[in-house]
Order: structure tokens, then sequence, then C-alpha cells
């Protein structure tokens, strides 16, 4: 399984280390937070999978369903709620701000790592439905059209995704970015590179261009483009 970032905020240590344990390992990275403050300085530094949130985050703190409502309006990161609260009222309340789930503590740690598993896989889903991907621009994080992409590189543990006005980048990797593209449209030329084919001007065996750039073409992946290859690697065909 590609690792994927995990954000718990929950006001009590025991539960958070609990949770964290068991995320870690079934082989998630694991990010904590004790309240909403601190949430939300992780959520404009990072690029979050998913967001485990306690309803109950302290005394003179922002609640988890509030704080459930910011994150799907502000950040567009899917969440669940993993709470002691089991009263009707509550539960009305988390559900109308569209969580992926809502679990009861205490928990099975199979039902919480099915929850977290549903959750991702429902989220990709309507990523791709979506046309988009999440990225940052600056401080701030948007959702990039993927008919905007001239290409994405990887550097790192971050992918840049270049367009013509600009570069965007998110926290995330080669293999868990192919997940979400469309295949007929993107396919990887380089180990640390893909393309959109739709935006090739120029190619030949060795490499294509894209908005006067050259972009690696691995011997590996060049059946991938699926184009007519000159048998003269030197002749660019246009």
């Amino acid at each position: 399984m590609d690792e994927k970032v995990v954000l718990v905020v929950e006001d009590d240590f025991l539960n958070r280390r609990l949770v964290k344990k068991i995320l870690k390992e079934s082989g998630y990275q694991v990010l904590e937070a004790k309240n909403a403050r601190e949430a939300i300085k992780i959520l404009n530094k990072e690029v979050i999978d998913l967001a485990i949130l306690d309803i109950n985050l302290g005394e003179e703190e922002m609640d988890g369903i509030s704080f459930g409502k910011q994150i799907k309006e502000m950040f567009k990161v899917p969440f669940i709620y993993l709470t002691a609260y089991e009263n009707a009222k509550v539960i009305s309340e988390a559900v109308a701000t569209s969580p992926y789930s809502y679990l009861t503590k205490p928990f099975k740690n199979s039902d919480l790592i099915a929850a977290v598993e549903i959750a991702i896989i429902k989220s990709v889903n309507e990523g791709q439905n979506n046309g988009s991907v999440l990225v940052k621009d600056g401080e701030y994080k948007v959702n990039l059209p993927l008919t905007r992409i001239n290409y994405i590189e990887s550097e790192g543990n971050y992918l840049l995704y270049h367009t013509n006005q600009k570069t965007y980048k998110s926290r995330s990797t080669i293999t868990q970015i192919l997940q979400l593209l469309p295949a007929s449209s993107f396919v990887q030329t380089h180990r640390a590179f893909i393309v959109n084919k739709n935006k090739i001007e120029k190619f030949n065996s060795k490499s294509v261009m894209i908005q006067n750039i050259n972009i690696p073409v691995s011997k590996n992946y060049l059946p991938n483009l699926g184009l007519d290859i000159s048998l003269n690697p030197e002749i660019m065909v246009e």
C-alpha cells in the first residue's frame, strides 16, 4: 500500500497515541494535533489524505463538528469522526457535515482501519470524477484542473505540477498520483516524470517536448506513450 497521510485531531494523549499506533502498524503516515488550531497549521503546510476528528477537543476549543465544517469548506480534506458521543442529536449534527464515517469509542482496530481505507478510496474516486487534483499555491491550497497540467515532476517527497502559467506543489509520489490521473491522458515517461499526452508538441524515442521543455523518456516507459516513434532516435517527429 502506498503510504497515505492521516491527521489525527484528538485532545486526549492516550487516545491519540493509540490511534497513531494502529494506523502506523497498517502503513499510514500519521500527523497529530490536540486541537483545531494545531490542526489548521498542519493543514496549511501538508497535503493530508484523511483527517480523523474527535468531537470533543477540550474546553474553550473549537469542537470537532465545527472543525469538520471548516475542513470541508476551506481545505477539501475528507474526514471521519472518532468519538465517545452516541446520542441522536450529536450524531445528527455530525452527519450534517458529510463525514466519510462515524466511529464510537471504544472501537475495534479492524473497524478503524476499515473506515480509514473506505474513506480514502471514496475520496480518490471523487477526485477522479472532479477532474482536478489538490495542490499548494503558496500558502493556500487549490483544486488544479487536470486539463491545465502540462507535466508532473518528482522532487524528493513532493510533486511539481507544471502549467503554462506557473508551477504548483503537493506532497505525494509518482505512484500515488498515477492512481488519480486518467490513463488516457497522463503517462509516466521516466521515474521522475509524468506527461499530459494532449500537451505533447514534439517527440522522439528519448524525449518529448511540451512548451519548449524537453522531458526525458526512459526505455522502460517508451511503450506508455503509444506514439509512432521514429527508428532514428535523433529525428524529432512533429
